[in-house]
């Protein structure tokens, strides 16, 4: 899980480092390379059985697979709008609002930690956009885009836990990739990416996407939720100090002060959760 973290984090640093590829075109090369690396294999490891049990998984993997394009799409959008700190900091509400909206469609309660942690988080977040919101508009569009992966996330994860456990999530990634690549291609023609654009966008979903994904569904056998949510923190710091080190994109104090309290809070609940 450390790995995968880290497989992860590297999204925002080698997107900075794209020449002339930009907005939806990055998103479709992301998505198209991620659903290509996907189908080679589930066909290794399925072969002429992929039909079935993509057949088999009826409406809870059609909807997953619907909210995994949600999450490729936004998180590649946000990340050209704002910078690294503000897109990874937003996503890691995620644990909370999937908290919050089992309530509803699983009548599972909230816990009182996750409440508090829900008001500390939100103090933070604020706090971390109180002055670059007024500044430019743009990075408040971004941080918009950006809460849609939480939101997808926390309906997949309970869609999928009302399923019974019943889907398998890689086909699921694998419908989210190709629902992602035909929605953004319209939108990233003409075509601006250069030779050296398209092997980094590769790289992206191959390894930063395909296989940690691939990874965490597998690990989620052997790991309890709170662990994995705990260890999946780690991205943020990860892909915060790849960008700052790698981008020279240093984040504003109020970010870095907001941030942490958010991060904190979200440690503190999580372990909570691992500890019970």
């Amino acid at each position: 899980m450390l790995l995968v973290t880290l497989m992860w984090s590297i999204a925002g640093v080698i997107t900075r480092q794209l020449e002339s590829a930009r907005s939806f075109e990055v998103t479709f090369w992301r998505s198209f390379f991620t659903g290509l690396a996907l189908a080679v294999y589930y066909a290794i490891a399925h072969g002429r059985d992929t039909p079935r049990l993509l057949r088999a998984g009826g409406r809870p993997l059609w909807i997953s697979g619907l909210m995994w394009s949600v999450m490729f799409t936004c998180f590649m959008l946000a990340l050209t709008l704002t910078t690294v700190a503000n897109v990874l900091i937003t996503m890691s509400v995620a644990p909370l609002l999937t908290a919050l909206l089992a309530r509803f469609m699983l009548g599972h309660p909230v816990a009182t930690r996750t409440w508090a942690a829900i008001v500390v988080a939100g103090v933070g977040i604020a706090w971390m956009y109180g002055n670059s919101v007024s500044a430019d508009g743009t990075h408040l569009l971004g941080t918009l885009v950006a809460l849609g992966v939480p939101l997808a996330a926390a309906i997949n994860w309970n869609t999928l836990q009302r399923s019974g456990g019943s889907v398998d999530l890689v086909p699921a990634l694998l419908i989210g990739a190709f629902i992602s690549s035909v929605i953004t291609l319209p939108l990233s023609l003409p075509f601006r990416s250069t030779g050296h654009d398209v092997a980094l966008l590769a790289l992206l979903g191959v390894f930063q996407l395909a296989i940690p994904c691939v990874l965490a569904v597998r690990l989620s056998r052997s790991l309890a939720a709170p662990e994995i949510s705990l260890l999946a923190l780690l991205e943020i710091i990860f892909g915060i100090a790849w960008a700052w080190v790698g981008a020279n994109e240093q984040p504003a104090p109020q970010v870095l002060a907001g941030g942490a309290l958010v991060l904190g809070t979200l440690a503190l609940n999580e372990a909570w959760g691992l500890r019970g």
